[in-house]
């Protein structure tokens, strides 16, 4: 697992997304809508497509149909961020396949899981569900099975964080490697203070975030719904 710090300022080159979003979405969400994960990943498969294109034309469209890939793989715009009382937001852009009475490992109790599957289509930056302070980051290898399986929770590459709300409520949300995923990426650390919506780490080419919840939490999504980073109230506190 790689852990940064602030990235540094977007090229000038690079459009800016206070230019492409409204003003107070954006002030919330200083980052490129293409993440800077993916630009060696965009540099490369452009190269090679204009390469190919130069020297013989009809065999570059794959490596074109794999430049658009990736260009829609790395997309992370802005979202609006709800502001009622007590919301939990979704950490990431996916489908539920679970909601469910769990035990919380990371922070030893009995806890209401919500589990958002992404594919490789969605967009994969993931961004903190509520506002408060980072009590704890743990880290664990593990193997590379499909997210969407049960076991992917506790045998599968994954970063955990726990949060913990100002008025004492801790949430548990956590990054899981999938079967193509095999890059998680945390840019916190424990005594950070977080704001709801706000970007913490990103997950490349598939996976899922498991959401725990305290058992008095009020859940508003069903499995099979789809879900947006932020925008979506996974639960009310």
């Amino acid at each position: 697992m790689k852990r940064e710090g602030e990235n540094p300022a977007a090229p000038s080159f690079f459009p800016s997304p206070f230019s492409l979003y409204p003003s107070q979405v954006m002030n919330n969400y200083p980052h490129p809508i293409i993440a800077r994960e993916g630009w060696p990943f965009l540099a490369i498969s452009l190269v090679l497509a204009i390469a190919v294109t130069v020297w013989c034309a009809a065999w570059a469209t794959p490596l074109w149909i794999i430049f658009v890939f990736v260009l829609q793989f790395f997309r992370d715009p802005g979202r609006e961020i709800p502001q009622e009382v007590g919301a939990v937001l979704s950490p990431c852009d996916g489908r539920v396949i679970k909601v469910e009475r769990a035990q919380d490992p990371y922070a030893q109790r009995e806890a209401i899981l919500v589990s958002v599957f992404m594919n490789v289509f969605n967009v994969h930056s993931n961004r903190s569900p509520l506002d408060g302070t980072v009590e704890k980051v743990q880290y664990f290898p593990g193997r590379f099975v499909n997210a969407d399986l049960d076991k992917a929770s506790t045998e599968n590459e994954r970063n955990a964080v726990v949060l913990k709300t100002g008025d004492g409520q801790t949430v548990t949300f956590v990054q899981v490697a999938g079967l193509i995923a095999r890059r998680i990426l945390c840019y916190i650390k424990v005594g950070d203070v977080l704001t709801k919506g706000q970007r913490y780490g990103f997950i490349r080419f598939g996976s899922r975030v498991d959401v725990y919840l305290p058992l008095t939490a009020t859940v508003k999504v069903a499995i099979g719904d789809k879900v947006s980073a932020t925008t979506t109230i996974l639960a009310k506190l």
